[in-house]
């Protein structure tokens, strides 16, 4: 039995991780100050004997004896990261200190859960690794892209300079159980704005493009990033390559809810990427991973879950 830390573990992500982690047999310390993060992702866990929460800021040193750390610890939404730009970059930039400090002091593995963001608006298409990223580093989402960057060149710094054992993925448009509502995501806000019969708004002319990961498929490229033994620390890309318009994401979700929404369009916001996807070559090759969830299996799954959770 190993012991895991999951930093951000009461989180959308982190939740579905801390849950993995329990039934493939760890014990499982979840840390998060709650900012982004909620009670209800993790209560059904805590009956489990080898469930552990701990209320901690990872901006401040942790001291604790682990085997594995998941570093996953950022609020991930434009709603929330930009409600407070600054602390963001700080859980960025100090919790990657802090959490390095902490695997480098007890000889832990860490994994960084970086994000495509790192991309910006990519002026090539699909992203692959190599790709360095078109990066605005004064905007208003520069406190994620570049906050994230940061932490990615810290955690390859430890590495070099302090032989520290890392692993960098870099998370793709996710979707799936436990999303906040109002977290201002284009799949929570469609899902939302549909079962409540409201305008679907899309933001510029919806010809934009993601492709959309389960958060299940999420979990396992982690998984597989962290126990894989062929001295690979990434950064490798984990995402779905399926591309969809914002358009034709608003039609599926009208039809699967069968809700009575009109679409309609407001500006883009500064700096929101044109298209987003993946190139996944290196995680089939080093990983043997790749999605296996259909986007109309995942949002079904997840319509199911806001209906249970909103008022509608």
């Amino acid at each position: 039995m190993k012991r895991v830390v999951v930093t951000g573990g009461a989180g959308f992500v982190g939740s579905h991780l801390c849950e993995r982690l329990l039934n493939d047999g760890n014990e499982v310390i979840c840390v998060d100050n709650f900012f982004t993060g909620a009670k209800n992702n993790i209560v059904h866990l805590m009956n489990n004997p080898y469930f552990e929460v701990i209320r901690h800021d990872v901006c401040f040193p942790l001291y604790i004896e682990v085997d594995e750390i998941y570093n996953l610890a950022c609020p991930a939404s434009p709603v929330h990261y930009q409600h407070d730009p600054i602390q963001t970059t700080k859980v960025s930039v100090s919790g990657a200190i802090n959490m390095l400090g902490l695997a480098k002091r007890i000889k832990a593995k860490i994994l960084q859960a970086s994000t495509s963001e790192v991309y910006g608006d990519p002026s090539i298409h699909p992203q692959v690794e190599s790709y360095w990223g078109n990066v605005n580093p004064v905007g208003i989402r520069s406190c994620y892209d570049e906050g994230k960057r940061c932490a990615e060149t810290l955690f390859m710094d430890y590495h070099r300079q302090n032989k520290v054992d890392i692993r960098i993925i870099r998370i793709f448009n996710t979707y799936g159980p436990r999303m906040h509502p109002n977290d201002g995501r284009v799949v929570s806000n469609f899902i939302v704005q549909a079962l409540k019969n409201k305008d679907i708004t899309i933001f510029g002319d919806g010809r934009q493009t993601r492709s959309f990961q389960y958060v299940d498929d999420l979990i396992e490229g982690m998984i597989r990033m962290m126990n894989n033994d062929k001295g690979f620390i990434g950064p490798v890309n984990i995402g779905n390559p399926g591309e969809f318009t914002m358009l034709e994401l608003a039609e599926k979700v009208i039809q699967l809810t069968h809700s009575k929404s009109k679409i309609t369009f407001l500006p883009l916001p500064q700096d929101d990427p044109k298209q987003r996807q993946p190139d996944i070559s290196l995680a089939k090759q080093v990983l043997n991973w790749q999605p296996t969830v259909k986007l109309d299996e995942g949002l079904l799954k997840t319509i199911e879950h806001f209906k249970r959770v909103i008022n509608y």
